[in-house]
């Protein structure tokens, strides 16, 4: 496929999109059925609709338009790009720009520039005050790809020197000791022999830092209450070797492949359907809106509503008060989420302590995509029980 031709097949899957279809399905459908296409034709595909996903409202404003076609016309002046190039007509290429899209299209202000929902760009200004502006850009690019170093079977030198040996160049990110950002190479990471024989996991470098933040002393037991695919089970598993790990989630599907990563890593996870007993430690990785991962996930932005928000904080209330009885006296309910959003973060956080006087807030941190990784908070809240 020629440039041209994936900005057509980009303009024509946005539609879809647009229309209701997830993104993910549209593109699998799309590379199922066209198979002129290449892994690079499928993976510049993807970047043009992901791209747009991230940056909706400011592409349709430069573009002066709602469908793909004008949102990619967008997309290519908000990087500098001459449309014409690519707008020609010749093969599968987009039809030449008329007279009136050359006219159409403005500089994005507001909630447009910062590409979020009216109701979300007030939340952000709300909640995050100076920091809301650099947030929502920030959630505009595409995120870095992090690796996490498992420590049960290497650190961070040897990593960094066998992945480069496999044409994978990396180097080590600020937010957590264990952090490797890949700064080359990231499409044939998971062929590399560092990947395949446990030494890295992918995991976003913020990710890490909220497992890094949990006291470990004292530390025997240990519930993954929100597992999913087990990102932070297998990293509590590295932190914490002569812990037990025992690895729960509401969707058991979820953590179907978790068996095979944890052999892979070297670690002991039991997966539960039914947690007994308490436990020194109890992560609760909660659903939430995910506004702290907009970069990988960007529909999500489009996606929420204000009702789901309130939902999604109902959930969280009901799995903070269920995992609070798993706890043993004088452990640690660490709560985690990938959000900005006081309401899933502080305001969780204040109305728990307020219905348990008996505990008490532990370390606790805001992560921001200024940080370097996805936006997370975590709040390890102490048990006071006799």
């Amino acid at each position: 496929m020629t440039p041209a031709a994936r900005i057509q097949a980009a303009a024509e899957l946005i539609d879809r999109i647009a229309q209701g279809e997830a993104a993910e399905k549209a593109l699998t459908t799309w590379g199922r059925t066209s198979r002129f296409a290449g892994s690079k034709d499928r993976a510049a595909v993807r970047d043009h609709v992901f791209d747009v996903l991230r940056m909706w409202r400011s592409t349709a404003a430069m573009g002066g338009g709602e469908s793909g076609r004008a949102r990619m016309l967008g997309l290519l002046r908000l990087r500098g790009t001459d449309p014409d190039t690519l707008f020609d007509g010749k093969g599968h290429a987009p039809a030449p720009l008329t007279e009136a899209e050359r006219a159409a299209g403005h500089t994005p202000e507001g909630a447009d520039a910062w590409d979020l929902p009216d109701w979300l760009a007030d939340r952000f200004l709300a909640d995050l005050g100076e920091a809301a502006g650099p947030t929502a850009l920030a959630l505009r690019d595409r995120a870095p790809v992090f690796l996490r170093v498992n420590t049960l079977k290497s650190d961070l030198a040897a990593a960094r020197d066998r992945l480069a040996a496999e044409g994978v160049e990396t180097a080590p990110h600020p937010l957590s000791p264990t952090a490797l950002e890949v700064l080359s190479g990231a499409r044939g990471l998971v062929r590399t022999g560092a990947f395949t024989d446990g030494w890295v996991e992918l995991q976003d470098a913020a990710s890490q830092a909220v497992v890094d933040l949990i006291p470990a002393e004292g530390v025997g037991r240990v519930l993954d209450y929100c597992a999913g695919g087990g990102g932070k089970t297998l990293a509590l598993a590295a932190r914490l070797p002569g812990a037990r790990i025992y690895a729960h989630d509401a969707d058991p599907g979820r953590m179907s492949d978790l068996p095979q990563r944890a052999a892979r890593a070297g670690a002991e996870v039991t997966v539960t359907r039914r947690p007994e007993g308490v436990f020194d430690l109890v992560m609760a990785d909660v659903p939430c809106s995910g506004s702290g991962a907009w970069r990988r996930a960007p529909e999500g932005k489009w996606r929420l509503t204000e009702d789901r928000l309130t939902d999604l904080q109902g959930i969280q209330q009901g799995i903070l008060a269920t995992c609070a009885d798993r706890v043993a006296p004088g452990g640690c309910l660490a709560y985690a989420t990938c959000s900005v959003l006081a309401a899933e973060n502080e305001a969780q956080i204040a109305r728990f302590l307020a219905e348990r006087p008996d505990w008490r807030r532990g370390p606790s941190r805001q992560f921001l995509p200024s940080d370097g990784g996805d936006g997370f908070f975590v709040c390890c809240l102490i048990s006071g029980r006799a």
